[in-house]
């Protein structure tokens, strides 16, 4: 019995998709339940499993095509997949049970097999640092053997008059495609530029007393909560707080209408082999520190994986980046359409600062606000950018809400 292999139900908003990496080839065996082949929208990755046991007979539309919902990408004949090698069944043992989407794909864009490489995660678990650890160590050999060949001249010296010929230049180029969402990232982010009077405001905070409770909070707040306390989780009740005493801010402009929004839903830049996602953190004024740590953590393992669904993707009434985890002092982000501001958090780091007279070393980070002039006037972006620093700086009035 043939069964046909579909493209997922695509969201109404999305017309199209792209056809990714197939994780199996014609003639292979494959278990119900097994991937096989991705599916690429503007906003999220759906996964196409086998839906029963048997050998998939054809390929309809290979990597980089564009299909529509239920289009039908390939055939899988069902039937009993016959006993496999004791190597095989170790491979596909890891493969189905312990290998998550992200560390498939980096093994088929190295070429790898699973079944050679050995796993430090929990469990046996194999990580994305074993797959890379193993390339590395691939490589080591080659690059000794490299360094042991005496180095040849780049060009034989002829005499004058004679025809010169260069030795042609190692020098290459490589061309790969866009992925369907850093497509259209691309687009909304020039359409950002384009469309709004957009502004950037700036200001800088005091981290020590936040950097204080973390240290003599942080081993009684993993215990009781099971999670770290970040630094994340002080930035989204600090801005939820701010958002709240001036609304402009969590508004958007809907033709010739402000639209005021009385929830606060955050959304979490959150940057992924594949390009930036935001995925929104809702009512973020109903949550403790503790559920806010664990709703980012659920959120960024989600878009790690490729696992991010279109609702976690949509709405946000406001969006916090925080480059400084890749190390940047300052920057200018980019609003997130249709949202009106977007607040970006810079490294930490240490810079002298003039307190009560004293010059004294302090952990200082700017803070950066991009907000769009036409509907936020000056007056209200720094008092909110002002507002997110005395709460930061002293994070007590958090929970006496002054």
């Amino acid at each position: 019995m043939t069964v046909e292999i579909r493209v997922p139900d695509l969201p109404e908003s999305v017309a199209d998709a792209t056809v990714g990496n197939w994780h199996k080839q014609p003639g292979e065996h494959v278990k119900a339940g097994d991937l096989l082949v991705e599916v690429e929208t503007d906003k999220i990755v759906l996964e196409v499993p086998a839906p029963e046991d048997g050998v998939l007979r054809s390929i309809q539309f290979e990597r980089g095509t564009t299909v529509t919902s239920r289009q039908v990408l390939g055939v899988l004949e069902a039937g009993v997949v016959p006993a496999a090698s004791a190597a095989e069944a170790v491979s596909e043992g890891v493969d189905a049970d312990i290998i998550t989407p992200s560390v498939r794909r980096l093994l088929a864009e190295k070429g790898l097999d699973a079944a050679l490489i050995q796993g430090t995660g929990k469990g046996g678990r194999l990580t994305r640092d074993d797959v890379e650890r193993y390339v590395l160590q691939q490589q080591m050999p080659q690059q000794h053997e490299a360094k042991a060949v005496p180095a040849q001249p780049a060009m034989r010296v002829e005499p004058i008059g004679a025809n010169v010929t260069s030795v042609s230049s190692l020098r290459e180029e490589k061309r790969v495609p866009m992925t369907r969402l850093r497509q259209r990232v691309a687009e909304r982010l020039l359409d950002a530029k384009n469309t709004t009077a957009m502004l950037t405001t700036f200001n800088e905070v005091n981290m020590k007393p936040i950097m204080d409770i973390r240290k003599g909070y942080q081993e009684r707040f993993e215990k009781r909560h099971n999670i770290k306390l970040g630094f994340m989780s002080f930035y989204v009740r600090a801005v939820t707080e701010a958002l709240k005493r001036y609304p402009i801010i969590n508004a958007s402009i809907d033709g010739n209408d402000i639209v005021y929004h009385n929830y606060f839903d955050i959304s979490i830049a959150v940057s992924t082999e594949r390009g930036l996602v935001t995925p929104v953190l809702r009512d973020c004024d109903s949550m403790s520190l503790a559920g806010i740590e664990h709703g980012i953590k659920s959120l960024a393992d989600k878009a790690r994986d490729g696992k991010l669904t279109v609702d976690d993707l949509s709405g946000g009434n406001f969006t916090i980046t925080n480059g400084g985890v890749f190390g940047s002092l300052m920057s200018t982000p980019i609003i997130n359409p249709p949202q009106s501001a977007i607040l970006g958090m810079h490294k930490i780091q240490d810079r002298p600062m003039a307190v009560e007279g004293q010059v004294v070393i302090l952990p200082m980070m700017y803070l950066a606000l991009s907000y769009d002039h036409r509907i936020i006037d000056g007056k209200d972006s720094v008092g909110f950018l002002v507002t997110v620093k005395e709460l930061l700086e002293d994070p007590t009035r958090l929970l006496l809400d002054i």
